[in-house]
């Protein structure tokens, strides 16, 4: 087994108004090395008011509780505390939050059956500023966005794309259609490392948080339209 980093632990609270929900996800990470459970909150208000506090890097969260609700308390996670990155979760009947949740600038968006690796690396991605989304939710999500977003780009959208090299907007294009780093790189015969360059400066000159929220920006400005070009 490799050894375990030597940083500091990802320090996750979990959001959650079910007790055994709550009880599951803690077991599971407490078991992990380098991730701290370092509180639980039973509604969307005592999450805001822990993650204040305690500075969590990942917030675990669910959509519907009492009082506050997830999305809410991820908007305001989001404003008030931007040391912390927040990933909802959800289960399939919910699914049309994904949209909304996103917007409120979630990191990620999970089903809440995930399973302990995946939910693992998603917590480390997130933390380590990337983003995460469920497999199993993409195809469901981007046909949300279809059936939701304007048909034509919004105001400002050509300005914001203006702002992209060729080479930028295909590699956001290709975010877009669900690709990760590892696949955009074989697609253009390019290094993982060169398409991370890529996808920092496109995140950088369109002011987002991350590549969920570039492929947000994409449907937003009717880009999924576009052909990719050489």
């Amino acid at each position: 087994m490799l050894a375990a980093p030597s940083t500091r632990p990802v320090r996750v609270l979990l959001v959650d108004d079910q007790i055994l929900v709550r009880m599951g996800f803690r077991m599971v990470l407490d078991a992990q090395d380098g991730v701290e459970v370092v509180g639980e909150a039973a509604d969307g208000r005592i999450g805001v008011d822990m993650s204040r506090r305690l500075a969590p890097d990942v917030v675990l969260m669910d959509v519907r509780m009492p009082d506050t609700d997830g999305i809410t308390a991820t908007r305001l996670i989001v404003d008030e505390c931007p040391q912390s990155r927040v990933i909802v979760l959800t289960t399939f009947d919910q699914d049309e939050y994904a949209f909304a949740a996103l917007r409120a600038g979630a990191s990620g968006f999970l089903l809440k059956d995930v399973g302990p690796a995946e939910l693992l690396a998603s917590i480390r991605a997130v933390a380590a500023g990337d983003a995460a989304i469920s497999s199993r939710v993409s195809r469901r999500m981007l046909d949300l966005f279809g059936q939701r977003l304007p048909s034509g780009p919004p105001s400002g959208g050509d300005e914001a794309v203006a702002a992209l090299t060729p080479r930028e907007l295909e590699i956001l294009l290709a975010i877009a259609a669900g690709r990760t780093n590892t696949e955009i790189g074989e697609d253009l015969f390019v290094a993982e490392s060169t398409v991370k360059t890529h996808v920092g400066r496109i995140l950088m000159k369109l002011g987002l948080r991350d590549r969920v929220h570039a492929v947000i920006f994409a449907y937003e400005h009717g880009l999924t339209g576009h052909r990719r070009t050489n």
